[in-house]
């Protein structure tokens, strides 16, 4: 749990080839809630979008899905994600951590089903929710990019 003498507001990020989720959350009640999905061309995304997003939340803390395999081990897309997180840090000057994302698609999907949403490629926002509040249920969780 994180301290609550000291509340942090927190960005996460669901970094995909296409799309990236973005989620907001804080650390006075441990919570997280989707937020947007930004457009990205073969991971990249509008650096000028994630600058606006990051002057208008101010996280003092920035959390990006690690996508691991089922066996613990790492894919191209986890080095896309970490090199995503290290571009973070430092354009930003944020801090960065990353944290396990294994099944938040899975279970983001199940989520926007059961909340009426018919166009499951549109979960991002909600997947980068789980990784951020994955973060905040457990933050020793987190590992530097």
């Amino acid at each position: 749990m994180p301290d609550a003498s000291k509340p942090k507001s927190l960005l996460g990020f669901d970094y995909g080839l296409k799309q990236i989720g973005v989620a907001n959350g804080q650390t006075l009640t441990c919570s997280a809630s989707g937020l947007t999905i930004l457009k990205a061309v073969d991971g990249i995304p509008n650096w000028a979008e994630v600058e606006k997003l990051l002057q208008e939340w101010a996280p003092d803390l920035v959390v990006v899905g690690l996508p691991l395999n089922m066996d613990d081990s790492e894919s191209e897309l986890s080095s896309r994600a970490r090199k995503f997180a290290r571009r973070l840090q430092g354009r930003f000057a944020v801090e960065v951590e990353m944290v396990d994302e294994r099944l938040t698609s899975r279970e983001a999907k199940m989520l926007g089903r059961e909340q009426g949403s018919y166009d499951l490629t549109k979960i991002d926002h909600i997947a980068a929710s789980l990784i951020l509040q994955s973060w905040l249920d457990c933050p020793a969780i987190g590992k530097a990019p």
